[in-house]
């Protein structure tokens, strides 16, 4: 379960950063152009696109890398990402791929069977 959320979550990471790419170029992209009406319009919050459009594949991205060694926290990040991407950017055709991998992921890591071993940090 644990290669599976690793894999997953990466993946995730990967394709959520071609959408968080475009997600921020859009905002960007109206600031400077304006708005047109019918063809491009800036969206209701775009700071906070812009935030997510970085953070959401970063939290994808660590929590796949780091699901075999600490699972739970791997876990929690991956569906703290999921739910990003889904909050800023909603469900949809460029989406769907990258928040489906990190929740699964999340629940593969937090669902993996052997607790993690306690390890000293230094």
């Amino acid at each position: 379960m644990r290669n599976a959320a690793m894999l997953l979550g990466v993946i995730a990471g990967l394709i959520g950063m071609i959408v968080g790419f475009f997600g921020y170029a859009k905002v960007v992209v109206v600031e400077h152009v304006g708005e047109i009406d019918g063809v491009l319009s800036q969206v209701d919050n775009p700071d906070m696109v812009q935030a997510i459009s970085i953070i959401a594949p970063l939290l994808a991205i660590a929590g796949g890398a780091m699901a075999p060694a600490r699972a739970l926290i791997a876990g929690v990040l991956l569906l703290v990402s999921a739910a990003a991407m889904y909050y800023a950017f909603g469900f949809g055709v460029f989406t769907m791929f990258p928040i489906t991998f990190a929740g699964i992921a999340g629940v593969l890591g937090l669902a993996a069977g052997k607790p993690d071993q306690p390890k000293a940090h230094f």
